[in-house]
């Protein structure tokens, strides 16, 4: 059988869910959920939303989702404790310092049901122009942001969030913002190597379950397509970087791929390329996508054993890292979240960013 589903990772629109979505996520075997600020109101009302989302499940858990890397980069603005952006916390140069900001987290995602993180980033910034990245990376050189990102995988992967290493083949150089136009990189492939490539080989070898493909088109590489929808950049993925876990687009209502693909091309292109997940924030571009893939399959476009493979590797991850799901104690929700000894660091890691930039 194809698991079509299994392949979307879909927006929904409210603090619950909507009978439409949970007979879509249900009938389909939705594969997961990005959660966004709209989505949320309390821990507690996050914990009863996704337990909601769980009791849909077939065989395995959902992938619940969110973007939570700190810094302006957070979605869940009260409650959890709201740590400084990265560029910050790699001034400390204390790697273990990011492991365990990176474990109180998870501690807090997990806690209401969140399985899963779209964090590290692994761009360099190097062009100090680059407003969409700017203080979200760790740090100016393939060295610095390489540390800190093994640091951050590990603390979110060993406390129960599957963590994602994003942009490949790396955002840090452009000057557009990909929410809004295509970002063009002019580099050769060794110039990539030598830099780009190299925080991400960390990532890997840190075992990290998911890579993010970027809206970034590398002329050099590929003209046509940016790297989320590129064979040529999914093979360099896989057969050079020997990565072998699963490969998520970024989403794929952003205007640097909707001003040049309509969301049916890209959803195809995207599969076709090597991705095994892809988002798409609403609900509504999600039944799209999913229609298109359908279409795609009968048109004899997408093989359903390019699909199957896509599957596999979707629940081979689930089945090592989310075996069963057991629903959130709802009266245990804020007791993991912002507690004393997290406030008791973060206050420690803000006095120590300080007298840095005082020494400075």
């Amino acid at each position: 059988m194809i698991d079509i589903g299994q392949t979307i990772l879909m927006g929904i629109e409210g603090q619950s869910l909507k009978e439409d979505e949970k007979k879509f996520i249900e009938e389909e075997n939705i594969g997961g959920i990005i959660l966004f600020s709209k989505n949320f109101e309390s821990p507690f009302q996050l914990a009863e939303l996704i337990n909601s989302i769980q009791k849909l499940r077939k065989d395995y858990p959902l992938f619940i989702s969110v973007d939570h890397e700190g810094g302006r980069v957070i979605r869940f603005k009260e409650y959890f404790t709201q740590f400084p952006p990265m560029l910050e916390i790699a001034k400390l140069n204390s790697p273990k310092c990011c492991y365990n900001l990176s474990k109180i987290m998870a501690d807090e995602l997990s806690s209401c049901g969140i399985n899963f993180n779209f964090s590290p980033c692994c761009d360099i910034l190097e062009n100090q122009k680059n407003l969409v990245i700017g203080d979200r990376a760790f740090g100016k050189s393939s060295n610095a942001v390489s540390k800190f990102v093994t640091s951050a995988i590990r603390g979110f992967q060993t406390n129960g969030v599957l963590a994602c290493a994003k942009h490949f083949p790396g955002h840090g150089s452009t000057f557009k913002d990909s929410h809004f136009d295509l970002p063009i990189i002019e580099k050769g492939l060794d110039d990539l190597r030598a830099n780009e490539f190299i925080p991400f080989k960390k990532a890997i070898k840190a075992r990290v379950e998911f890579i993010m493909m970027g809206h970034l088109l590398v002329n050099s590489i590929d003209p046509e397509f940016p790297a989320t929808l590129s064979r040529k950049w999914h093979k360099i993925l896989r057969e050079e970087l020997k990565f072998d876990k699963l490969i998520i687009s970024d989403d794929l209502q952003m205007e640097a791929v909707t001003k040049h693909f309509s969301l049916e091309e890209a959803t195809l292109l995207a599969l076709e390329a090597g991705s095994d997940i892809l988002i798409y924030r609403d609900f509504e571009s999600a039944k799209k996508g999913h229609e298109s893939i359908i279409r795609g399959i009968k048109e004899k476009r997408i093989s359903p054993d390019i699909i199957r493979q896509k599957n596999k590797r979707i629940s081979d991850c689930k089945k090592r890292n989310l075996k069963e799901y057991n629903p959130i104690h709802l009266q245990d929700v804020g007791k993991n979240i912002n507690i004393k000894s997290s406030k008791i660091f973060l206050e420690n890691l803000n006095l120590r960013i300080s007298s840095l930039e005082l020494n400075h």
